[in-house]
């Protein structure tokens, strides 16, 4: 790789001595700076030298205001004393006095490149192990994981310049499918599912258990069946890391990156590999935290199910009628209860058995749910029985559902019925406002009552309270 040499000399036989030192070493670049074109301070900006050679007084003197990051080689006149303690002044690195040989100035520079190199190296592997310090301690904080995960990323793609980077997990029972959990692009893309068809680079880390480097992404074999897909995205190279916990692989951390000139550096892969490995318990953490969230929902749901029918239960629906009836109170909108009772069940449990009888409850329950409006909450009361609860909804609008779901279920051919076998269903509604009704019991309370009307007066009927 040509280090590039900044010469800021006037002085025309140094500048013919420069000139041919550099025309025999071409493994450096250099940029001879004319007084007058450029101030020095913008030459080093502009061309960002790895040394700057410098002999001229006011050179020597823009050293000395000028914030050089790079080393400086002093080139001073024999027995110019003034130069010598000009150079120490402005603390140049090192200089030469001459007449001096090109081995002398070969081997200041090497000496200095060298140096430069070994500070850059120290450098980079301090950031380096910050990142990774960094990536360790939020991997065992108590954030919820999926925050950790897209810090990891976040971090990893400023680390890198990378366009894209994501974390990957993988379902040891599903090798065809992986899921992104976290992906720097956009904190909100989470739990995206992947064919692994369409991404042979993540398949290829997964079987091989080892870091999968594509230098060249149009020209890389591993690449050929998606080349296609991938060449609009300005992706040139991938570096896919696999992650590991407890020497399982449990999923990847994936790079693309649309840099041309250069892939991944031995360094980068290095320290990518850190980074997974450092970021593995995040993930892991994850998975236990999509986990027990699956649970917790699980159990939150089966604690308002009733589990014959798959609807809400009674301790469900109680809570939410005290919650609506307040609101309804407040607000002063109506609110409206419909008992449904199926007609003659114990006839179907007599001909059929109980375990047909459940099926077709729960075929009834169902047919009720899907055919009640969104807003609408129906529970299983006990028995046949079963509740809705209708806000915002006067008694006009709950006799309007009534009769909907009346002709729905009269229309139902039952599955498990045979023989053309129809049933029906009684209803009984009560409305809220109504002097009679001061709390949530006497809505049920009247709505039962309307049911039971309807029962006595011959089934398959509508009552609401008002008749009662």
């Amino acid at each position: 790789m040509e280090k590039h040499i900044l010469v800021y000399e006037q002085n025309k036989t140094v500048l013919r001595f420069l000139k041919s030192f550099f025309e025999e070493r071409r493994h450096y670049s250099v940029h001879f700076l004319k007084k007058g074109k450029q101030s020095l301070s913008e030459a080093i900006t502009a061309f960002k030298p790895a040394v700057l050679i410098i002999s001229s007084p006011d050179g020597l003197s823009e050293v000395q205001f000028s914030e050089i990051t790079c080393p400086v080689v002093a080139i001073i006149s024999k027995n110019e004393t003034k130069g010598i303690h000009s150079a120490i002044k402005s603390d140049v690195e090192c200089y030469l006095v001459r007449p001096f040989y090109k081995e002398e100035l070969d081997y200041k520079l090497k000496t200095l490149l060298d140096k430069s190199s070994l500070i850059e190296s120290l450098y980079r592997d301090r950031k380096d192990l910050e990142a990774l310090l960094e990536l360790t301690s939020l991997a065992s904080s108590t954030l919820n994981p999926k925050e950790v995960l897209y810090l990891v990323v976040k971090k990893i793609s400023e680390i890198l310049n990378v366009m894209r980077c994501s974390i990957i997990s993988i379902n040891a029972g599903d090798k065809r499918h992986a899921q992104v959990l976290s992906t720097f692009e956009d904190p909100s893309i989470t739990n995206i599912r992947l064919d692994l068809q369409k991404y042979p680079e993540i398949s290829a880390a997964l079987s091989s258990k080892r870091p999968v480097i594509i230098q060249d992404a149009q020209k890389d074999p591993v690449m050929k069946d998606v080349r296609d897909i991938i060449a609009p995205l300005g992706i040139k190279s991938i570096l896919v890391i696999p992650i590991f916990f407890r020497e399982e692989i449990i999923g990847t951390l994936a790079l693309r990156t649309s840099r041309a000139n250069h892939a991944f550096t031995k360094r980068e892969i290095e320290l990518c590999v850190a980074l997974a490995n450092a970021s593995s318990h995040a993930l892991y953490n994850a998975f236990l935290y999509q986990k027990l969230c699956r649970e917790k929902a699980g159990l939150e749901k089966l604690a308002v199910t009733d589990y014959l029918t798959g609807i809400y239960n009674i301790r469900y629906f109680y809570a939410r009628l005290e919650e609506e009836f307040s609101r309804a109170e407040r607000y002063q909108m109506p609110l409206s209860c419909i008992m449904l009772d199926i007609d003659h069940f114990k006839r179907i449990n007599d001909s059929y058995g109980h375990r047909i009888g459940d099926l077709v409850l729960r075929e009834f329950a169902q047919l009720v749910k899907k055919h009640s409006r969104r807003s609408d909450l129906l529970a299983r009361y006990g028995g046949e029985e079963f509740i809705l609860l209708l806000p915002q909804t006067s008694l006009k609008g709950a006799l309007v559902e009534a009769r909907r779901l009346q002709k729905v279920v009269r229309e139902r051919q039952f599955s498990e019925l045979k023989h053309g076998q129809r049933i029906t269903v009684s209803f009984g509604i009560s409305t809220m406002p109504d002097q009679r009704i001061k709390n949530p019991d006497d809505l049920i309370n009247f709505a039962d009552n309307a049911l039971y009307m309807a029962k006595e007066k011959g089934r398959d009927l509508i009552i609401s309270h008002t008749s009662l």
